[in-house]
């Protein structure tokens, strides 16, 4: 899969990741998130560097201390209108496989640069058949640059 980037859907303000197909049809896969999870996966592709450590920096930091890497996330299943996913990581040899909400998988693989992933049922159940229209992914991109101007990173910075 390949990561759109993260819009508002209106009216109701609510923040969406998107994800789209990068062989076959191409379809999109919208995944309804929460703000916070949405502002970490935006500042992640934007490469945004906050004072301290976001949850997700930090996470990305354990596993590399601990020699963890991150293979791939995939979104296994779509039950009762809720997605699930698993980040796979290799220790020693031995691959790994850990439950994970999307949006929280998704701001990990962005940090790690690992691939994402969607299984063909998911995608059956929940993706949509791609727009011809430049423009609509032109609007989503803008969307997106929008989203990430108003993020403040200092926001960030306090808290423990």
């Amino acid at each position: 899969m390949e990561l759109l980037g993260v819009r508002l859907e209106l009216p109701a303000n609510a923040p969406v990741v998107l994800l789209r197909e990068s062989t076959g049809s191409r379809r999109v896969l919208p995944i309804y998130i929460g703000p916070e999870e949405a502002k970490a996966i935006a500042l992640a592709l934007d490469r945004v560097t906050t004072p301290r450590p976001m949850t997700h920096d930090l996470m990305r930091d354990l596993l590399g201390a601990l020699g963890v890497s991150v293979q791939r996330v995939v979104l296994t299943e779509l039950r009762d209108s809720t997605f699930f996913a698993e980040i796979e990581m290799v220790l020693g040899g031995r691959v790994h496989r850990v439950s994970s909400r999307p949006s929280d998988a998704i701001a990990l693989a962005v940090r790690v640069d690992a691939s994402i992933f969607a299984t063909d049922e998911v995608l059956d159940d929940a993706a949509a058949p791609a727009s011809e229209e430049p423009e609509e992914q032109d609007q989503i991109v803008d969307e997106f640059r929008q989203f990430i101007e108003h993020v403040n990173p200092e926001d960030f910075g306090a808290g423990g």
